[in-house]
């Protein structure tokens, strides 16, 4: 075997170990099925963060919102809705997003109340402390009165007043920017004669386990905190394995946050996220018995004097997950490490590049598939010394060719002389026979930085590109075996059998880009890596075709510039490689193999 093979044999093959690794030894774990239409029993009703002083201990309560008189919410990115029973945000659905790309596809929801299929909305109140009973602060059962506008919109706030009928007059403000971030200010005014404490808190709650999880293991759902710059992601499995915690009441998990962070639940593009002031107690719940995930944020305990006034906020972010919008926060609206809420993976410090070049080329061209194509260009630009020092190293290997054939007739059966001589060939010459590996080794992180920015980022999702391909984030619609729509046949779902060769045109493009990339060297003399070469680019094409569009897309691109770099470095250095020619003598040798 001649080294220049032997390196792009042990490169390849190294890609071909790491992406089986991912989606072979580490599938999917499959989903439970579940019910969508079970009925919220009585004791799966909303948990009510009550507190003694500084704990967040959480009890249930029964909660009914069917009849509870409630108060609009409507801008021109969210409408929804909030019951003054408990004055939670219960109802919530992004105008911008579809479930699916059907145009009579119902908008995303986001919050939805006690009384849905899958409860999952936000309270907030005032755990009792010195001197005040839990039936003297405002609870899940609360009847709040409006005071003024009855709408909430980016331009009207609403606010809320309750009196405890012991001197306490509670009053609750929400506001809502034109985005997603509500803010909540709560404030007390004792009238009574009696000093008393009490803590502000914000508890956003989850009934149940959401039923349209990924489930997949590079993508992060479930309980996610940011604490004094430290991000913490937490499955749902691991809050339920959580040790009981006797003053919360249920398994839970408390840490102090000693000045900034935040709070919430992340789904695969949407979130929804607590963002207390400085200095709370964030604490992370699972009750088993209803089956409810809670993240709280407990803030520290007020004392009011008779006469006086406090007041609280916080803010809650519940909505998508872009890009641009969650910077902004971070950025401009002291929310620091906002943009870590996007599950940036391992190669974060690739993966946060890769989309902000990404974002500013789609930015720029107005598609993001070009853009896809465009990154790929600036990519390879930015790699291309190293990409020159490999494929001028690969040339020089060819210009050796005649005299390495020489040592090895010398040495006969003598390898270890003839890998001496080998060394000392390679030391006068000044070439590196492992340069060769380099380009493709570097394609590794980069490959798997931008799927994790393809299937995590929202910005690709139902991002469209050419005619067919109208969700980059999803594999190729198109399929060979209805000739690619030319015959009336509806190819296989995926995860079917017949998906596995219900073959794209991307995919298609894929395996052919990749075997026109091996013609730029004669095949291997031997029969073993003749046949691994000849497999290769199939196997790939079979391998990566369900794979995000976006991704095929790049690798295409990406094979396409590398066979006109290594073309035109190895013309340079006089050699000229015989792509014609190598693609006939394959179909040769296939011919003699058959006679």
């Amino acid at each position: 075997m001649d080294d220049q093979n032997k390196n792009l044999l042990l490169a390849t093959a190294l890609s071909f170990v790491v992406i089986l690794v991912w989606f072979v030894m580490f599938p999917p774990p499959e989903q439970t099925a579940t019910d969508p239409n079970a009925a919220v029993t009585a004791e799966a009703s909303a948990p009510v963060a009550a507190a003694a002083a500084n704990t967040a201990a959480a009890v249930a309560t029964e909660v009914d919102t069917n009849d509870a008189p409630r108060l609009a919410i409507e801008t021109a990115r969210v409408n929804g809705s909030i019951s003054l029973k408990g004055g939670r945000i219960d109802t919530l659905a992004l105008k911008d997003y579809r479930n699916t790309l059907d145009e009579d596809s119902d908008i995303v929801t986001m919050l939805s109340p006690i009384d849905s299929a899958q409860p999952y909305y936000t309270l907030f109140g005032w755990a009792p402390g010195q001197g005040l009973a839990i039936d003297q602060v405002p609870g899940a059962n609360t009847i709040w009165s409006v005071s003024g506008n009855d709408t909430l919109t980016a331009d009207a706030p609403v606010t809320l007043t309750w009196d405890n009928g012991a001197g306490l007059t509670f009053t609750r403000e929400m506001a809502i920017d034109e985005n997603y971030m509500f803010q909540i200010t709560q404030s007390v005014t004792n009238s009574g004669a009696t000093t008393v404490s009490l803590a502000p808190y914000g508890v956003i709650a989850r009934h149940g386990v959401p039923e349209d999880m990924k489930n997949f293991f590079i993508l992060h759902e479930g309980l996610i905190s940011m604490a004094d710059g430290e991000l913490a992601e937490v499955d749902y499995d691991d809050v339920a394995d959580l040790e009981f915690d006797a003053r919360e009441g249920a398994r839970a998990e408390v840490t102090q946050v000693a000045e900034a962070g935040w709070t919430g639940f992340t789904d695969h593009y949407w979130m929804s996220t607590l963002i207390p002031e400085a200095g709370f107690k964030s604490v992370r719940k699972y009750d088993e018995r209803s089956d409810v995930y809670q993240t709280e944020a407990v803030q520290p305990t007020q004392t009011l004097a008779p006469g006086a006034t406090v007041t609280a906020s916080t803010r809650l972010f519940a909505g998508a997950k872009e890009w641009e919008a969650i910077r902004a926060y971070e950025n401009n609206a002291g929310v620091p490490g906002f943009l870590d809420s996007i599950d940036w993976g391992w190669f974060f410090f690739f993966t946060k590049p890769i989309f902000w070049l990404l974002h500013t080329l789609n930015a720029m061209i107005g598609n993001m598939g070009w853009a896809i194509i465009g990154l790929t260009v600036v990519i390879k630009i930015l790699v291309f010394p190293l990409a020159y020092k490999s494929y001028a190293s690969m040339a020089k290997m060819k210009e050796l060719q005649p005299q390495m054939e020489e040592l090895k007739a010398k040495a006969g059966d003598d390898r270890q002389k003839m890998q001496q001589a080998m060394m000392e060939l390679y030391k006068k010459e000044k070439v590196n026979p492992a340069a060769g590996c380099l380009p493709i080794l570097i394609q590794i992180p980069i490959f798997f930085s931008l799927y994790k920015v393809i299937f995590v980022t929202l910005e690709l999702r139902h991002a469209p590109w050419v005619s067919w391909i109208t969700d980059l984030s999803a594999p190729d619609p198109s399929s060979i075996l209805n000739l690619f729509g030319l015959l009336a046949f509806t190819p296989p779902e995926p995860g079917s059998l017949l998906a596995i060769i219900s073959l794209g045109i991307l995919p298609i493009l894929l395996g052919i880009s990749m075997w026109l990339q091996q013609k730029l060297n004669p095949a291997p003399t031997d029969p073993t890596q003749q046949m691994i070469f000849a497999w290769m680019p199939w196997v790939f094409m079979f391998m990566l075709g369900g794979f995000a569009s976006g991704l095929v897309l790049y690798w295409i691109t990406n094979n396409m510039i590398t066979f006109t770099q290594q073309y035109l470095i190895m013309r340079s250095h006089g050699y000229k490689p015989d792509v014609f020619g190598n693609i006939k003598s394959s179909f040769k040798r296939k011919e003699k193999a058959k006679e």
